[in-house]
C-alpha cells in the first residue's frame, strides 16, 4: 500500500464546506454545459433509446457515487480515486487513476473554457476562455469557500433557465408526449454509446470527494453530499430530456446543434433563446471552476507522494488552497484554451474517467465490512459498468484513452527504474 509523504509546509487544508456546500459543488459540477450539448449526440446513438441511455449511466453513476462516498469517508483526504487506488490496491492503480484524471480532465478545463467563449463572444472565443481561466484561477485562490459561494449562484442561474425551458417546451403547442416512444431504431450498441456520452454529465460527484480535506465531518458529510446531489441532478436531467423529446423528437434533437436554444424556438418562444445562451455560459462557467478545482487537488495528491513535481503539494499559509497546483493548472489550461480547439480531440478524456471510476470500484470492493463496505452488487456493477461504457464509446476515443494511459504507465515504469525513485 502506498504511503502518503509529507506535506510541503506547514499550512494544511481547512475544512470549511458543509453538506449544502458540497452538494453544491457536486451540483455545480454535474448541472453544466452537457445539459445544453450532450442530448444531441446522445440521441444520434439511441434514437429513442435515448432515455434508456440516460437511465443505464445513472444506474453506473449511482453505484460509482456510492464506492467514492464510502471510500471517501475512510479517507477523507485531497485526490479522491488516486488515494483510494494507492492505499486499497497499490501504489500503480492510484497513480494510474490520478494519470487519466489530471491529463483528460486538463483538455476537458480548455474545451469548458473554449465553450464559453463560444457562447459570449464567438469571434474572440480564445480570448475570453483565457479571460475565463484566470478569473475563476483566482476565485479559487483565495481560497474554496469563495468557489463554494460562487458555485451557488451558478447553480441558481442553470436551473432557472433549465425550468424555464421546461416550462416553454411542455406548455407549448408542438409538444408531445408520443415521442417519447421507443422504436426500432433502438440498438444495444446505440443504448450503450448514448450511456457512455450521457455518464459524464453525472461525474461531477467525484468533486465532492476530491475535496475530502476541505469538508467538515467528512464521514457524515460526503456519503450525504454525493447522493443528494446525484439524486437532484438524475430528476433535472431526465425532465429537460422529455422535454426536449417531446417537443424536437429524437431525430431532430439527434442533429441539433443547440438542442435547448432550437427546442425553445420550435415550441413558440425564440425570446428564450437568447436567455438558454446565456444559460449555457453560465453553466459552463461552474463546469470549468469545478473542473479546476478537482483537478488541482487531485495534482496535490501526486505531488505530495512525488509523482508530480513535490512543489505543487504547497499549501497557501493564508487561504489553505493548493496555490502553486492551482496556478500550475490555470496555466497550462490557458495556454491551452489560447492555442488550440481541443473541444472535439478530448474522446480520451471519457476514457480516462470510466477508467479512474472503475479503479474507485475496485477499491470499495476491498473494503471490509467493519470499514463501511457498500454491498457487494455495487462496486462489481460499477466496474464492469464503466469498462462496458469505456469500450463502446467511438473507437478514437478508445483508442485516444488507451494511449494516454499506456503513456502513464510507462512514464510511472521509468520513475521506478531510475535511482532513488
Amino acid at each position: 500500500m502506498g504511503k502518503p509523504s509529507a506535506l510541503v509546509g506547514a499550512a494544511q487544508l481547512q475544512r470549511r464546506l458543509g453538506v449544502f456546500d458540497a452538494v453544491v459543488v457536486g451540483l455545480g459540477s454535474m448541472i453544466g454545459a452537457g445539459i445544453f450539448a450532450a442530448l444531441a449526440p446522445a440521441a444520434a446513438a439511441a434514437g429513442s433509446g435515448l432515455m434508456l441511455g440516460l437511465a443505464l449511466a445513472a444506474v453506473v453513476a449511482y453505484c460509482n457515487a456510492t464506492s467514492s462516498a464510502r471510500l471517501a469517508a475512510r479517507y477523507p483526504q485531497s485526490g479522491g480515486t488516486y488515494v483510494y487506488g494507492r492505499e486499497r490496491l497499490g501504489d500503480f492503480w492510484g497513480y494510474l487513476a490520478g494519470w487519466g484524471f489530471v491529463i483528460g480532465k486538463t483538455a476537458s478545463c480548455a474545451a469548458m473554457a473554449l465553450t464559453v467563449g463560444s457562447y459570449v463572444w464567438p469571434a474572440q472565443a480564445h480570448a475570453v476562455a483565457v479571460a475565463a481561466v484566470v478569473a475563476l484561477t483566482a476565485v479559487n485562490y483565495v481560497g474554496v469557500q469563495k468557489a463554494a459561494w460562487l458555485t451557488r449562484a451558478i447553480v441558481a442561474v442553470v436551473l432557472a433557465v433549465l425550468a424555464a425551458v421546461v416550462t416553454a417546451c411542455l406548455t407549448g403547442s408542438t409538444a408531445d408526449s408520443g415521442r417519447w416512444a421507443i422504436g426500432a431504431d433502438t440498438g444495444f450498441h446505440g443504448v450503450l454509446q448514448a450511456a457512455g456520452l450521457l455518464f459524464f454529465a453525472f461525474a461531477g460527484y467525484a468533486r465532492v470527494a476530491t475535496l475530502g480535506e476541505e469538508v467538515r465531518d467528512p464521514r457524515r458529510t460526503i456519503p450525504r453530499a454525493i447522493p443528494i446531489a446525484l439524486g437532484i441532478t438524475l430528476v433535472v436531467y431526465a425532465v429537460v430530456a422529455l422535454a426536449v423529446l417531446a417537443v424536437l423528437g429524437p431525430e431532430q434533437l439527434a442533429r441539433a446543434t443547440a438542442p435547448l436554444a432550437q427546442a425553445v424556438r420550435v415550441a413558440g418562444a425564440p425570446g428564450l433563446v437568447p436567455v438558454v445562451r446565456v444559460g449555457a455560459a453560465v453553466a459552463a462557467t461552474g463546469s470549468l471552476l469545478a473542473l479546476i478545482l478537482g483537478v488541482s487537488r487531485t495534482t496535490l495528491a501526486m505531488a505530495r507522494d512525488r509523482h508530480l513535481p513535490h512543489a505543487l503539494a504547497a499549501v497557501h499559509p493564508r487561504f489553505a488552497v493548493p496555490h502553486r497546483a492551482e496556478l500550475a493548472v490555470g496555466t497550462v489550461v490557458a495556454v491551452l484554451a489560447a492555442v488550440a480547439d481541443v473541444r472535439g480531440a478530448i474522446g480520451f478524456s471519457s476514457f480516462g474517467v470510466l477508467a479512474y471510476y472503475a479503479v474507485a470500484n475496485a477499491s470499495a470492493w476491498t473494503l471490509t465490512p467493519e470499514e463501511g463496505r457498500p454491498p457487494r452488487i455495487v462496486p462489481v456493477l460499477g466496474t464492469v459498468g464503466c469498462l462496458v461504457l469505456a469500450f463502446a464509446l467511438p473507437a478514437a476515443s478508445v483508442a485516444w484513452g488507451a494511449a494516454v494511459l499506456a503513456l502513464g504507465a510507462a512514464a510511472y515504469g521509468v520513475r521506478k527504474l531510475l535511482p532513488g525513485a
